[in-house]
């Protein structure tokens, strides 16, 4: 497993960047990756060009945008760049806008950055932890800013009971009805993004928390994927936890849709779970 300061090569972090705009932010974060030997050009371009498709599903959390593209024979390994702005760009995200803090993701593979990006979505979550990191004057106050504490974020309330989840609605089977099956088995919850190995983890990892915290991780596996695959095995969902942009480019798939606004948000995953099980 790696940890997040380990992705993060010597140089890849630019202190008050001066960019005009959002795609321009992008791509001084993508320049940081080409710099440290991490991915050349057309990944950068790869990554302007997912925002294009896809809208700003890469602006995760407030004031913080993670862009990334899939992985490609671009990406030499894998590794991360941190670009904080002088002055806050607007992406075009509903609720997010604007953002201070670019972390761009350059994968080699799927698995390699997992663990990287749930102490990066631990970091976001602290309020305190993300208060320093967005102050950060400094490369080494913004690796400081990343280190993971131990302390975990008390649940957004007190769980329902661990009885095997169920639907609370009359409208016939669906998804989670036969993901239930006998009460013993199950459901499949779905975390999606335009590419499937970036906010769609970070997304996966705060819902685990949250199930971690109802008790319900052996009722509930959470698995990330892209646009394509999820629209393919939707009826085999109990649920989707998505952004507005990608619940757009999805469209009615049969099964309950939550769109969240903040991926590190426990509180907001804990609601929409509370409305799709109806507790």
């Amino acid at each position: 497993m790696t940890d997040l300061a380990d992705l993060i090569p010597a140089g890849a972090v630019r202190i008050r960047a001066e960019v005009a705009d959002w795609r321009s932010a992008v791509v001084a974060a993508g320049a940081l990756l080409e710099e440290a030997g991490v991915a050349d050009s057309a990944y950068t371009d790869a990554m302007v060009a997912s925002v294009e498709e896809h809208g700003p599903y890469i602006v995760i959390a407030p004031g913080f945008a993670l862009p990334h593209a899939r992985p490609s024979d671009s990406v030499t390994r894998t590794g991360m760049s941190v670009l904080r702005l002088a002055h806050p760009v607007e992406f075009g995200h509903e609720s997010n806008d604007p953002v201070e803090m670019v972390v761009a993701l350059a994968a080699a593979d799927s698995d390699q950055h997992q663990q990287a990006l749930a102490q990066l979505a631990g970091v976001l979550a602290d309020a305190e932890q993300r208060r320093r990191l967005f102050a950060a004057r400094s490369e080494q106050s913004v690796r400081r800013g990343l280190r993971p504490r131990d302390a975990g974020a008390a649940p957004a309330g007190p769980p329902p009971a661990t009885d095997p989840p169920s639907r609370g609605d009359d409208e016939g089977p669906t998804g989670a009805d036969r993901a239930a099956g006998t009460g013993t088995e199950t459901h499949l919850a779905l975390t999606v993004c335009g590419n499937g190995l970036g906010t769609s983890l970070f997304l996966k990892n705060t819902l685990e928390q949250v199930l971690e915290d109802w008790g319900w991780t052996r009722y509930v596996n959470a698995e990330a994927t892209d646009t394509i695959s999820a629209k393919g095995r939707a009826k085999e969902a109990a649920f989707i936890l998505t952004s507005g942009e990608i619940a757009k480019t999805l469209g009615d798939v049969g099964v309950p849709m939550e769109v969240i606004g903040d991926f590190t948000s426990k509180q907001e995953i804990d609601q929409a779970l509370r409305r799709i099980y109806d507790v």
